[in-house]
């Protein structure tokens, strides 16, 4: 049989012939650089789209000296939250012309910093941390002293830019609401206490209730499940006293609620329930719950650009940027029995 011919797409030298120039002339060119002559600049590009040339990331990286991927750092968990986070980093990096290498871990120091390594020996422009770092926090910032890095956890303290959502006006704003309906005071289904986001909610809660002059309730944890929110909404719907609940996940007080249901605790006549995130689920719920907004999505584009924003200007020195968040109002919370 003859031997199978594979035809090779265009090359730069192509290019550069078509051209008329250089191949070093088509590299300034293709890589955006500024010392190039209008005239040869469209020689060049009309070439380059005539022959159906295209610069490939692996060309870019030798062209720029940048990979045109970022690093992304995210815990091995399922939650939406997570999955929302990420999707934005995904349309926001292939919006800008890069691609996104993911890792999971979990919260142990050494699955964290396992994981930032790999990033880093991978050779992206910069990371993005999207998982509270905890005690892993100094070895990372060792890891990255060098390398762009941006953190969604409002805790950080990496020296790295934070993008988000306020946790603590999240909180104090949910707090407030329940208090302000009438409620004497606001119990708590707090998330896992070695998550920094639920540590900052619960001492917001509690400082909320402590500046109102009204009594703060034993804290309850749960797991961010569903089925965590149901075993303390259990404990919960046994207690008169109680009259309404902030929820540190909507996820979580789908449960609570199901559990109050159960005991025959009517939600919101007897039991006001207030949840964090409004996940898409939330405005569905029976009844459809009360909740303060979080647009993960957006949150992962906006770390997209920040971190971009610190690729090209390593130099500069950037605000964190945490927006405010919105309590969305709906038929979960209503003024106490």
């Amino acid at each position: 049989m003859p031997e199978q011919q594979f035809s090779r797409g265009p090359s730069m030298r192509d290019v550069a012939a078509r051209a008329g120039v250089s191949a070093q002339t088509v590299s300034r060119v293709l890589s955006d650089h500024p010392n190039v002559q209008a005239g040869t600049r469209g020689r060049v590009l009309a070439a380059a789209e005539e022959l159906g040339y295209r610069l490939t990331h692996t060309a870019r990286a030798l062209v720029t000296g940048k990979s045109m991927a970022i690093g992304m750092l995210t815990l091995a968990t399922g939650n939406y939250s997570r999955s929302s986070l990420a999707l934005g980093v995904e349309l926001g990096a292939r919006q800008a012309g890069y691609t996104v290498n993911s890792v999971t871990a979990d919260l142990t120091v050494q699955s964290l910093t396992d994981a930032v390594s790999r990033l880093v020996h991978q050779g992206v422009d910069g990371i993005i941390m999207a998982a509270p770092l905890l005690e892993a926090a100094p070895r990372i910032r060792e890891l990255t002293k060098r390398m762009p890095t941006v953190s969604t956890d409002e805790s950080s303290d990496l020296g790295g830019e934070k993008v988000g959502v306020s946790q603590d006006a999240a909180t104090v704003l949910a707090t407030r609401h329940l208090l302000d309906l009438g409620h004497r005071t606001v119990w708590h289904v707090a998330g896992p206490p070695d998550w920094s986001d639920a540590a900052t909610r619960e001492a917001s809660w509690r400082r909320a209730l402590e500046a109102a002059g009204t009594e703060v309730p034993p804290v309850l944890h749960g797991d961010w499940s569903p089925a965590s929110g149901y075993r303390n909404g259990l404990i919960l719907g046994r207690m008169p006293e109680v009259t309404a609940v902030l929820v540190a996940s909507d996820e979580m007080a789908f449960g609570v609620i199901r559990a109050l249901t159960e005991l025959g605790r009517r939600v919101p006549d007897d039991v006001s329930v207030v949840g964090i995130d409004d996940i898409a689920l939330a405005a569905y719920a029976n009844p459809p719950l009360t909740t303060i907004r979080q647009d993960f999505e957006n949150t992962g584009r906006r770390a997209v650009v920040r971190l971009l924003a610190q690729i090209a200007h390593p130099d500069e020195a950037f605000v964190p940027d945490l927006v405010d968040p919105e309590l969305i109002v709906r038929g979960s919370t209503a003024p106490p029995p």
